[in-house]
């Protein structure tokens, strides 16, 4: 039996301004925004080519908003994905490289498959991880 991971949410203390900054900043696609009854709202994200979503909204969660960690996204290049971050206007991290005593800046000529990493944070604070995977297994 496969059992898939499809949504997580994450607590937002505006729910206009973090739908602004995942689909214009982060590059998410706004699955759908639903209002329903008693003052809820679930607004599902997708970021690109992914098959888990993120949920943000109102009445959802006693979860604090920022205070979720180590959301984490992969990429086949992370130095392009911190460009494109960058240039979307996300205040993004440099390139950091994984070796056994921890976290450095990468050169490069390092090899980052599994150990490349930027990070960034959402207008709350919530942080996100983007790692470089280019093989499995």
């Amino acid at each position: 039996m496969n059992w898939t991971l499809e949504v997580v949410v994450v607590p937002v203390s505006d729910v206009e301004r973090a739908k602004a900054f995942y689909t214009g900043q982060a590059g998410f696609t706004c699955d759908h925004d639903v209002a329903g009854s008693g003052g809820t709202r679930v607004v599902q994200l997708t970021p690109p080519g992914s098959a888990c979503s993120v949920v943000i909204g109102t009445g959802m969660t006693a979860m604090t908003p920022g205070s979720l960690q180590g959301l984490q996204l992969v990429v086949g290049d992370v130095r392009a994905a911190r460009e494109e971050l960058a240039a979307r206007g996300v205040d993004v991290g440099e390139v950091q490289f994984a070796d056994p005593t921890g976290f450095r800046p990468a050169r490069p000529g390092d090899d980052l498959d599994h150990a490349g990493f930027v990070y960034f944070a959402d207008p709350d604070g919530n942080q996100w991880a983007v790692q470089q995977i280019t093989s499995r297994g």
